[in-house]
Parts: structure tokens; C-alpha cells; sequence
């Protein structure tokens, strides 16, 4: 008798947890050859506002640890996630147009880029913090801050979510639409790493239902990725109203290198994108 494969049921992954849709819905997602792969959840609105009070309880903890564990924490699931790299490019491979040498490229940049961002959630605050001199009798000083939730939407793996966790947010991610199995994949990664659950969570599905609630969502306090032409359109006009912070490039419009910008400049700058700084006065002298 020949033995039937088990085949595997990809879930959002969202507060530790792996779910299905809320409503139950999925969509189909082919091999590089066309051919029927799976069926993926299609997150609804509701999923995104679930996804946001698991990523609001859980970011309070993460902010609060100590940089340095959270660089040990990072640095943690790069070593869950290099044993595992040639699952990693499978899952990339089902991307039509993907090479074999372009999948592993980007799975070791991005395990690259974890270690990468790891040295740094104990240093960026020294850079961007300051302390001010003042024309009075007062110590002056300007400290960072998290901004708390932030919903970034980029490529399938490379580049995902990094800045904003560095620095203590929680996340709420939108997976690539055309390319969702790698995200599937790293949330089972994410899932036996020490990175506390609810710190990220992954959802699948598509833009034009999610993008109006990440733009609209009062909790939400930044968004940040790459995103068509139309939904920065959407999401700058939506998060007007709770006056969020928007730091979107339009994919369709300029080409995205990425696997450039990896440099200790241009990884600063990403960190202090999704920071918010308070300045302090404190009276001295008589």
C-alpha cells in the first residue's frame, strides 16, 4: 500500500498561539509550477483588532526587559531559525521567479540581519538619547521610548519586523499576499524561540480587508513597510485621525533593494523611525 504524505495546515500565528481565520475562510496558494499547494487563512478585519489587545498586553512586558535580553532573545532565534534555513528556502521557492540561490540569499540575510539588529537593542539609546544643554538652571535630558503597537507589512522574510522589535514594540504583520508560506514558516520558529508571545503576530490574507483597520485602529501606533501606491494612500489618509506615525515606501513605484541597507547608519535610522522621545527637566542648584 503506498503511504499517503501528511500534509501540513498553515495557521496565522498570533499571541504564541496558532489559529485559523476568524470566520474560517482560506484562500489557495500554488507551487512555483502553478500547481495547488495549501490553503491559507484569509484574516478578517476582526482578526487584525484580536491581533492588536494580544500585541498591546504583551508589549508593556517586552518593552520593559532590558536591552540586552532582548538582543539575547533575538540572537536566540537566529539560532532556531539557521538549523532550520533549508525549510526556509523551500517556502521561498514557492515564489514564481525565485531561484534556488535567491531563496538561500535571502534566508542567510535575514538570519544575518537578526544577529545584526541583536547588537543593537542595547546601544541605540545612547545614540539617539541625549542630554541637552539649557539656558537655565535645569538638567535637560532626552530619552527614547517605544511606541507600543506598530503593524509593519514588508517581503516575505528579509527585513520583517526587525527594527520595530529591537526597540521594544510589539507587532502586528501583514504577510506577503503573493508569498505568505515563509511567514508561515518563521511563526514556527517564532513559536519555539524565547521571544514572548504576543511580541509578534503574523497574519495572512488580503491587503484590501486589513489595510482600512491598520490605518484606522486607534491602538495602533505606527505603521511601517512596503506597501502598494493605493494602501499608503489609505493608510496616510486613515491615520490622520489618531495621528500615527506612517513610514511606508509605495513597492510599485520605486524598486526595493532588500538586502541593501543593512549598515549601522541606515539601521539606526529604521530603529528611530518606530521610537518616540521624551525630554526631561530636572531643576539643579538653588
Amino acid at each position: 500500500m503506498t503511504r499517503l504524505s501528511i500534509s501540513k495546515t498553515p495557521k496565522c500565528y498570533v499571541g504564541g498561539k496558532f489559529i485559523r481565520s476568524e470566520r474560517g475562510r482560506t484562500f489557495a496558494i500554488s507551487d512555483a509550477d502553478g500547481a495547488f499547494f495549501a490553503h491559507v487563512p484569509q484574516c478578517t478585519r476582526k482578526d487584525v483588532r484580536n491581533a492588536v489587545e494580544v500585541a498591546a498586553k504583551a508589549g508593556a512586558g517586552w518593552a520593559g526587559r532590558f536591552g540586552y535580553n532582548r538582543g539575547q532573545i533575538l540572537y536566540r532565534l537566529a539560532e532556531m531559525m539557521e538549523p532550520r534555513a533549508a525549510e526556509l528556502e523551500a517556502a521561498l521557492l514557492l515564489t514564481p521567479g525565485v531561484s534556488a540561490e535567491e531563496a538561500k540569499a535571502e534566508v542567510v540575510a535575514t538570519i544575518d540581519r537578526i544577529v545584526h539588529f541583536a547588537g543593537w537593542t542595547d546601544k541605540y539609546e545612547q545614540l539617539l538619547g541625549s542630554v541637552n544643554p539649557v539656558a537655565s538652571p535645569h538638567f535637560n535630558f532626552t530619552v527614547t521610548e517605544p511606541m507600543g503597537v506598530v503593524a509593519p507589512d514588508e517581503a516575505p522574510l528579509l527585513a520583517l519586523l526587525l527594527p520595530a522589535i529591537t526597540s521594544g514594540n510589539s507587532v502586528i504583520v501583514i504577510v506577503s499576499e503573493t508569498a505568505p508560506y515563509a511567514a508561515i514558516a518563521l511563526g514556527e520558529m517564532l513559536a519555539t524561540s524565547d521571544l514572548p508571545g504576543g511580541v509578534v503576530n503574523l497574519l495572512t490574507g488580503f491587503r484590501k480587508e486589513m489595510v482600512p483597520t491598520l490605518a484606522t485602529h486607534a491602538h495602533i501606533r505606527g505603521v511601517t513597510g512596503a506597501v502598494s501606491a493605493a494602501d499608503r494612500e489609505t493608510l496616510e489618509k486613515g491615520a490622520a485621525d489618531s495621528v500615527k506615525r506612517v513610514k511606508v515606501l509605495a513597492n510599485d513605484e520605486v524598486p526595493i533593494d532588500w538586502a541593501a541597507g543593512n549598515g549601522p547608519v541606515s539601521s539606526l535610522y529604521a530603529i528611530r523611525d518606530l521610537l518616540e522621545f521624551k525630554t526631561t527637566w530636572h531643576p539643579v542648584g538653588s
